[in-house]
């Protein structure tokens, strides 16, 4: 639970403690005075906590749901669009410092402040470790876009999840 989460709880739950005090308080007083009004207008606090509940309900029920996002179709053969100088950022710690596994790998090349979904692959006897410059092909999922954004010598940082994992510079276009 997030800090604003745990905020909110916590003043949901004081404003009901405080309905359930005014609620006691409208009981146990006489008939027109004033701690009966005061244990109304505590009761009524509650209200708009009400309010806010039932209208996230409704948000949340006319949301439509968030459609899984577009990517490279699984078993598709690798077009390379580009080749590009990159260099993965060495681990923090040395046991992390283990060479890049064979296969393909996805991410996301990010120039300026536009990112473009990409893919690019270690073959089989080719060494790749972290920190040291290496030559790769990289295919885009939308090329007719990110190709415009990436001419010969554009920097760009490769972001992974949520984390820049290297940088690197577009060394030519292929056909």
């Amino acid at each position: 639970m997030s800090g604003i989460q745990a905020k909110r709880r916590f003043i949901v739950i004081a404003l009901l403690c405080v309905a359930v005090g005014g609620a006691l308080l409208r009981q146990l007083s006489e008939p027109g005075s004033t701690a009966r009004d005061v244990g109304t207008l505590l009761m009524l606090l509650w209200l708009p906590i009400i309010g806010n509940v039932i209208a996230w309900l409704i948000a949340k029920l006319r949301r439509p749901l968030a459609a899984e996002p577009a990517g490279f179709e699984p078993g598709s053969t690798f077009h390379p669009h580009a080749l590009v100088e990159l260099t993965l950022r060495a681990p923090q710690l040395p046991s992390e410092d283990l060479p890049i596994p064979v296969g393909e790998h996805r991410c996301v090349l990010v120039v300026d402040n536009e990112g473009f979904s990409a893919r690019w692959v270690v073959a089989p006897g080719q060494a790749f470790r972290r920190g040291m410059a290496q030559t790769l092909h990289v295919e885009f999922l939308k090329p007719a876009i990110a190709l415009q954004r990436f001419p010969r010598d554009t920097a760009f940082r490769m972001l992974v999840a949520e984390s820049f994992v290297g940088e690197g510079r577009v060394l030519g276009l292929l056909g």
